[in-house]
């Protein structure tokens, strides 16, 4: 063999190739196919003998071309076949490749052949040999022709036919990867590739795991050819069946406590770590693939997946595409809520369609999946959760107020937004250390730097941060402490909401505490009010949460952290000692704010009680510091009246007087105490039998005494006292114009708040003695007199907006009260609490308080007084008072207590009712999961009742129908506007409780539905508020498109027709809709169809935009013609009655106004959306060809032959309704009408313009429509009125009638058909 090779070579290093030819031609094919082994086998001189053998074969000979063929197909294998060294078979195939141009077309075609075959096989393995394949494939396709079975084909078409072949086989998953190296260098045309990439990304899911990743590079690389879009949604799409996949095993794992994973999820995560980092550095590279990628998703969110956003949110790292990420991903996010909104609220659109998965759920597992190490991803996380809070937090109101109080669960879709940027934030903080610093940097500077709007859903992240990683957090504390540096600039609520989320830090380290004592201490002297506001917080805070030795335990206590939790740098016992220094420190501290303003020394006031509650052992500092300054204003001369000086509460600064001393507050403040304390003291002295501190037992009770001598002295002088005594009487001065009027309406808010706070001491005192409620009925008296007066003299005043001051009635107190004043029925107490009872003005008074706390409540989440920011207390009593009220209202019917006066003022049932109602509206909002435990408190009869909530619910619903009903069934004049709406009202709350899928609710719809059918009274509030009641539960029942056209009906044949010759037939589905109630229940269908209307737009451009999705892939087209699409049809359906309803309407006689100009609008949205629905069906046919629906051809039909001449007749009607209004008697009448009438008439041109312009546009793309569907769909529409000059002929009969008849019969005719249903509208 040696000899062989030897020769080959060193002919081939001669000049003559003659000998060459002659030596090789002697050899048989066996001996060279041996000599090529060996050679290569041993690596030495093959390249000069592979070149000696090609030399010798010259390709035009018919031998030399054999011979050629010969030495590619042996060669190509033995490369493959891993035999050989990497270098040996690199330096084979690189000099094959040189040689390959000269091959014939027949051998060039067996070598393919070779090829495709190899690989169908699975020979392929190691792709070393591939890299000749391109060259081979490029060779081919230049030749002329090849034989082909039995004919001829050109290069190009066989080349194609051999792709295809290769795609169609069966791959071997180990040659994916260099089969996709391999095309990159193959000439494809556009339909090869894409059939080549369907194929490579049909591999992917038989490809083991780790290869995805270079399988993903590979194919990133081929994308320079094209087809980028179908690349990526590839993988985007594999990797989302993957997270599918292994989200339902770990699902399938836990409910069977197996272990089925076939992907671990590390390794799942890891993989899909590394491809997001190979896609964003091919778009890095290839702006062309970014815009491709971004442009998927711009269309619809319902591509997005874990997966793409975590894509997305590392492409955002690309500058060029942060902000169209950023927006893309923020329209997403509410459009989802808003989507989800929208079906929840309509049960149409939830039988339609399928519930949707919210980007926000794929959102925050991207979150979770970052924990495998996805750097990349976080900073955009990061980003992205800022950016929702940013754009989405609560907006300043008016006047830069935020919207006080906070709302426990996020409603709107803005507000979830808001929400799922924090838990973003939340959930990021936890998991990653590297960005904390940055999360927390970025919150603490929005909190020193955005004063202008509210930053509550800052402080909530904020609070969440501390509680869930306090020490995290101490970690980085010296970020906090800069803060604190800031804070006396800062609003007071935010003062106030950090410090209380910074509260248990303090509590682990003193360097932060000291800090933040420092920062007070130089705000106390701050020369800014806020400022020192902000510093009588914090001490404030700091002396509730830090205990002194032997406080007694409170049920209340802030969100503790156990100090085993941290290594504390002072030991706890040592603590509580240091504590009770401190906290007198503090104490001394605050006393110096008794001199300053009066807003400092109220929230000293109001914070007190919570700090004696929280730390009791700091009562006797606090007591004393209240008793001195009560002393201030004490008159101790026993005879002299008013008991109070009132001169020093108030101060005057050039002409203005300011209230100095909030007196009221502070004897408030003083009784909420001394009454705390002094129940605890006889709990306590229950509990133990000898106290051992003698002292301060002493001194206790010295203080104590003196407070209630003071107390009692008070009270008996102010019950003698005249309004005189405060210089306050019928005559004095109450306008706060001058100087004079707002000293005298100080001194009555304090006299008023200080007769208050008398009366609920002395009721506590009292313990239900005869006398002393009598004392306290004086008092009350009193306070009656004074708050007539304030009354009435507001009332004179061109400023009619005066409030009644707050009560100063603390909330448990009020609810004591009521409790006793209506279900106290104990023998013991009768006689003292008939005295109450018996007077009707104390009654009432203690009702409307009640109605004013709970309004408190409702509009700012806490109360005055003591308790009032302590939810847990708060609903307790709000438990207390529905119970009372609910039984006042239901035992004592109003008939019984409105027999003896007809006055203006609202009854006491009214009252209860309006309490009710708001503690629903409340609870519902700030309570929301504790709704079943107001309504079990409440006294029910039947218990076997009281086990379901739905039933306990339906069980209230059911009273208040019942009381509903014995309203409605009185007569009219009976009948109680009021009271009814408010029940209804109540019912609409309560309705909410109710699942749609319930029996009661059904129950409750068909209740309603009596009720309007039946119901004829004329009050057109009541039947606002009846129909709002029955369109919000019936749109989760079904679609209300029927009811409204039955409504329409009515309205149509109570106003009667714009023709005045026409008579409507009568009809009355509902007996509430009446001449009176009419343009009220128009209004609210009006507003009804727009709903309607919002559904069918959102179904269509959800369809839309499925459409465009699916252009590429053909699935719709094979629909059969016969089947529609299950949303279409709605969506005609839908659009159909609403027509006919609108159909109604425009015939209407409805009032120049209001009702005209909502339905010339409702009109033009109507046929927008037409033209809408008709630009739908033009892509439709536009795409695939196929024919319209009949249905759609009927609603067309329909939209023209019957609702647009008519609207034409209404707007002139509704353009000639302001010239022909009443006659001479009623000139005066007439011409303000015809005022109002002009001003709206701009208005009102508008609406009409509007309306002809929509309806041409609908005109326009039915022409379009009709070209491209090739049916005349324009046979059913009526030409257009021309607008500019206009002959309305039914006029022009008249006048020639007119002419040829008796003049005198037809006028009077006229006038009587004209003027009486005039008349009948004016009368509203």
């Amino acid at each position: 063999m040696k000899a062989e090779i030897d020769k080959i070579v060193s002919l081939s290093d001669g000049e003559s190739t003659a000998e060459l030819q002659k030596y090789l031609s002697s050899l048989t094919d066996d001996q060279l196919i041996t000599a090529m082994t060996n050679s290569a086998l041993k690596g030495k001189k093959v390249g000069s003998m592979l070149k000696g053998i090609l030399k010798g074969s010259p390709p035009g000979s018919s031998e030399g071309a054999n011979r050629r063929l010969l030495v590619y197909e042996h060669l190509i294998p033995l490369c493959e076949s891993g035999d050989l060294q990497a270098e040996v078979a690199a330096d084979i195939i690189g000099l094959l490749m040189l040689e390959t141009h000269a091959l014939s077309g027949s051998s060039l075609a067996k070598l393919a052949a070779l090829f495709v075959d190899a690989i169908k096989v699975g020979k392929m393995g190691s792709g070393k040999s591939l890299e000749l394949f391109p060259t081979i494939l490029t060779a081919l396709a230049t030749c002329e022709a090849l034989s082909y079975g039995k004919g001829e084909l050109s290069g190009e078409e066989y080349k194609k036919q051999l792709i295809n072949s290769l795609c169609s086989s069966r791959w071997d998953p180990q040659c994916v990867i260099h089969l996709t190296t391999m095309f990159r260098d193959v000439p494809l045309s556009s339909e090869e590739l894409q059939f080549l990439v369907e194929k490579i990304l049909r591999m992917f899911s038989k490809v083991d795991l780790q290869e995805v990743p270079p399988l993903v590079y590979q194919l990133l690389l081929l994308s320079a050819k094209g087809c980028k879009k179908q690349i990526l949604d590839g993988i985007v799409s594999y990797f989302r069946d993957q997270d599918v996949r292994q989200e339902k095993e770990q699902k399938d794992g836990e409910n069977l406590h197996l272990e089925v994973q076939t992907i671990p999820q590390d390794q799942l995560r890891h993989v899909e770590g590394t491809v997001i980092l190979h896609i964003v550095f091919a778009m890095r590279l290839d702006h062309e693939l970014g815009r491709e990628f971004l442009k998927s998703f711009k269309t619809s969110y319902g591509d997005l997946c874990p997966f793409s956003v975590a894509l997305l949110l590392s492409v955002a790292r690309i500058q060029r595409y942060e902000e169209q990420v950023f927006d893309l991903l923020k329209g997403a996010v509410i459009k989802s809520f808003k989507d989800e909104q929208l079906q929840q609220g309509s049960k149409f659109l939830q039988d339609l369609l399928p519930g949707h998965c919210g980007v926000a759920k794929m959102i925050l597992d991207t979150v979770k999946n970052s924990a495998f190490g996805w750097d990349h991803v976080t900073q955009g996380l990061v980003q992205l959760g800022f950016f929702l809070m940013d754009t989405f937090g609560p907006k300043p109101g008016p006047f830069g107020k935020s919207t006080e109080g906070p709302v426990s669960a996020a409603r709107t879709p803005s507000q979830q937004a808001c929400k799922l940027g924090g838990q973003m934030l939340l959930q990021g903080f936890k998991m990653h250390e590297p960005i904390r610093g940055e999360i927390l940097e970025q919150v603490l500077n929005r909190l020193v730097t955005k004063t202008a709007s509210p930053v509550t859903h800052y402080l909530d992240l904020f609070s969440d941060i501390v509680s869930s990683a306090p020490i995290i957090l101490l970690e980085s504390s010296s970020k906090v402490t800069e803060t604190f540096d800031h804070l006396t600039y800062l609003p007071l609520a935010t003062v106030q909401g950090f410090l209380k989320a910074v509260q248990p830090l303090l509590k682990v380290s003193m360097s932060l505490k000291d800090s933040l004592i420092l920062v007070l201490r130089k705000a106390m002297f701050s020369s800014q009010l806020d400022g020192r506001k902000s510093a009588v917080t914090g001490f404030l805070l700091l002396l509730k949460n830090f205990k002194v030795l032997g406080s007694l335990a409170s049920s209340q206590c802030s969100q503790a952290i156990s100090s085993s939790q941290v290594q504390v740098d002072v030991h706890s016992r040592y603590n509580s000692a240091a504590n009770e220094a401190f906290c007198l420190e503090i104490l001394s501290s605050l006393r110096r704010c008794l001199g300053q303003q009066a807003d400092v020394r109220l929230m000293l006031y109001e914070g007190f009680y919570d700090v004696l509650r929280r730390n009791s052992q700091l009562a006797s500092s606090i007591m004393q510091t209240l008793l001195s300054q009560v002393r201030r204003y004490y008159e101790p001369e026993q005879d002299l009246l008013p008991p109070v000086k009132l001169e020093p509460c108030i101060t005057a600064h050039g002409d203005q007087v300011y209230l100095q001393e909030p007196l009221s507050h502070l004897v408030s403040c003083t009784v909420h105490c001394l009454m705390w304390l002094q129940n605890t003291h006889q709990a306590a002295n229950l509990n133990a039998d000898d106290s051992d501190d003698d002292e301060e037992e002493e001194e206790e009770e010295g203080y104590k005494s003196e407070i209630q001598a003071i107390l009692e002295s008070v009270t008996r002088r102010m019950i003698k006292c005249e309004l005189e005594d405060f210089e306050l009487d019928k005559s004095a001065e109450f306008s706060l114009g001058s100087s004079v009027g707002v000293k005298n309406n100080i001194y009555a808010v304090l006299v008023m708040g200080l007769y208050e706070v008398l009366m609920e001491y002395n009721f506590i005192k009292a313990n239900y003695n005869k006398t002393r409620f009598e004392e306290l009925l004086e008092l009350f008296h009193r306070h009656h007199k004074l708050s007539e007066i304030l009354k009435e003299k507001s009332g004179k005043g061109r400023v009619a907006s005066h409030k009644t001051p707050r009560s100063f009635l603390s909330m448990g107190f009020v609810s004591t009260l009521i409790t006793v004043l209506f279900r106290d029925n104990s023998q013991s107490r009768e006689e003292a609490l008939s005295v109450l009872r018996s007077s009707g003005e104390f009654v009432r008074y203690a009702l409307s308080v009640a109605v004013q706390k709970i309004q408190q409540l409702e509009e700012t989440g806490h109360t005055d007084g003591p308790d009032g920011q302590h939810s847990d207390r708060t609903f307790r009593f709000l438990c207390d008072m529905t119970s009372v009220l609910m039984w006042r209202y239901t035992n004592i019917p109003s008939a019984v207590e409105e027999a003896g006066r007809k006055e203006k003022r609202c009854s006491l049932s009214q009252l209860c009712l309006e309490g009710l109602l708001r503690i629903f509206t409340t609870c519902q909002q700030r309570y929301p999961e504790r709704m079943a435990q107001l309504l079990s408190t409440m006294d029910v009869e039947d218990e076997a009742e009281q086990e379901d909530v739905a039933e306990m619910n339906y069980f209230y619903i059911r009273q208040f129908q019942r009381a509903l009903f014995t309203q409605l069934s009185g007569g009219e004049e009976d009948f109680n506007s009021r009271e009814a709406q408010l029940l209804v009202s109540i019912l609409s709350v309560l309705a909410r409780q109710l699942k749609p899928s319930a029996k009661q609710f059904v129950q409750m719809i068909t209740w309603t539905v009596k009720i309007c059918k039946e119901t004829s009274f004329e009050d057109s509030a009541f039947c606002k508020g009846l129909l709002s009641l029955l369109f919000s539960l019936h749109v989760l029942y079904k679609t209300p498109a029927s009811l409204l056209l039955e409504l329409c009906q009515d309205i149509h044949s109570q106003l009667g027709d714009i023709d005045q010759d026409v008579e409507v037939e009568k009809q009355s589905h509902f007996a509430i809709v009446n001449m009176k109630t009419a343009s009220t229940a128009a209004l609210l269908v009006l507003s009804q169809a727009d709903r309607v209307l919002d559904e069918v737009d959102w179904l269509i451009a959800r369809k839309k935009s499925q459409t465009a999705s699916y252009k590429s892939g053909s699935a719709e087209a094979s629909q059969a013609a016969g089947q529609q699409d299950p949303v279409e049809k709605a969506v005609t359906l839908q659009l159909g009655t609403l027509l006919t309803a609108l159909n109604e309407l425009v015939q209407t006689a409805l009032l120049p106004g209001n009702c005209t100009i909502t339905l010339l609008r409702e009109l033009s949205r109507t046929y927008t959306i037409l033209t809408t629905l008709v630009k739908y069906y033009i892509q439709v046919c536009g795409s695939q060809h196929g024919s319209l629906p009949n249905r759609f051809e009927k609603l067309v039909k329909l939209s023209g032959s019957h609702l647009t001449p008519q609207c034409y007749s209404f707007i002139t009607y509704a353009q000639s309704g302001e010239s022909n209004l009443g006659d001479d008697k009623k000139k005066k009448k007439r011409n303000e009408v015809n005022i109002t009438a002009s001003a709206k008439l701009l208005r009102e041109t508008k609406a009409i313009p509007n309306l002809i312009f929509s309806i041409e546009q609908y005109e326009k793309y039915l022409i379009t429509l009709s070209k491209k569907s090739k049916v005349n769909l324009m046979q059913y529409m009526k030409l257009s009125t021309s607008r500019d000059f206009r002959i309305n002929a039914a006029t022009l009969d008249a006048a020639l009638q007119e002419q040829e008849e008796t003049e005198e019969t037809q006028e009077s005719q006229d006038t009587e058909e004209t003027q009486e249903p005039k008349q009948k509208k004016r009368k509203q």
